[in-house]
């Protein structure tokens, strides 16, 4: 699921690494390139890298800072790793002006609002295609055999990485036709999607109010298919036309599906969104469900309730504490005593 730029970055000095091997003999081939994780985890300054490859590394190194380990800092800790993440995302872009992730990252940290982040993202798209397009030319000429397939792929991730962020702020920011057009737009280029927008448009789609449509994108992406994204997104689509008892099965979908469920359905946690991509998580995780459930925040406090939850946040969580009460129960005394 997503992508997971620390094994990006071993793959992109792989590829380069094993070029280097062409001609070689096989056996020292073989030998060469057995040294290579060791290499790559001790010494990767003595590997063959371009500019590109370095500034990708910060890319990594600041990602794992701002997404993965900012979350959950103390407020102490907090400014020094979204300073040092900051300074990581600049020398990128001092050492590859054409880093398209760093540009992208250090926008997110810098535009007032997120209305002005999506409208960076949508004026710089057709930019970072035409860049992406260059190296992916690139990677044709100067891979071959098995490896190919791999540049290729590498060399338009960035422009993934740009319309997936772009589609999930018009989400966000109330476009949400926007948000599917990007979303097309997206699996043109990407038709594995391997960027998980799908799960962008059926949030989007259940905004609209448009169910043949989330038919059709699982009739498309078989994996949308009983996802928490999927399965949130059809709870919204029975509760507006108040069919209370369907809203409930994709409810009971969900946790059976997916482990403490309960507790994550009743907590409706919001989590900061990755700012190099959707975080990668394992399918059908507890982590999984807590981040569809952070992303659906723009179903579940749709329209005006006193609790400030939202009018589906409410009815969800009301909802699985009357379907299992027990657990229910466990949640809500484990929240309390946290909150104390």
């Amino acid at each position: 699921m997503a992508y997971d730029p620390r094994r990006e970055d071993y793959q992109r000095l792989g590829l380069r690494f094993a070029k280097t091997l062409d001609g070689s003999p096989a056996d020292s081939a073989a030998r060469a390139f057995a040294s290579f994780g060791r290499r790559f985890a001790q010494s990767r300054d003595s590997l063959p890298q371009t500019d590109a490859d370095r500034a990708f590394h910060l890319v990594a190194l600041a990602t794992d800072l701002i997404d993965y380990q900012l979350p959950f800092a103390s407020d102490d800790a907090a400014e020094g790793l979204i300073s040092r993440g900051r300074r990581l995302l600049s020398e990128a872009l001092a050492i590859d002006p054409a880093c398209h992730d760093a540009r992208r990252m250090s926008a997110a940290g810098s535009k007032p609002s997120f209305e002005e982040y999506y409208s960076f993202l949508r004026a710089g798209a057709d930019e970072v295609l035409a860049s992406c397009t260059e190296q992916l030319a690139l990677a044709r000429s100067e891979m071959n055999g098995d490896r190919i397939g791999l540049a290729e792929d590498i060399a338009m991730r960035p422009y993934r990485r740009w319309l997936a962020a772009a589609s999930e702020l018009a989400l966000i920011c109330g476009h949400n036709r926007e948000a599917l057009r990007l979303g097309e737009q997206l699996l043109e280029n990407d038709p594995e999607d391997l960027s998980d927008v799908r799960y962008t448009m059926a949030l989007a789609l259940a905004k609209l109010e448009d169910e043949p449509g989330l038919d059709e994108l699982e009739l498309r992406l078989e994996r949308t298919r009983g996802n928490a994204w999927s399965c949130l997104a059809r709870t919204a689509l029975a509760h507006k036309r108040r069919d209370y008892g369907a809203a409930r099965e994709h409810l009971s979908r969900i946790i059976k599906r997916y482990p403490e469920a309960v507790s994550a359905l009743i907590r409706q946690s919001e989590l900061p969104d990755g700012v190099f991509s959707r975080l990668a998580v394992t399918p059908f995780s507890e982590d999984e469900l807590i981040l569809a459930i952070s992303e659906a925040t723009v179903l579940l406090q749709e329209g005006f309730e006193r609790s400030g939850r939202g009018v589906l946040g409410l009815w969800v969580a009301d909802a699985v504490a009357e379907m299992h009460p027990h657990a229910a129960a466990l949640a809500l005394a484990e929240r309390d005593g946290n909150d104390r």
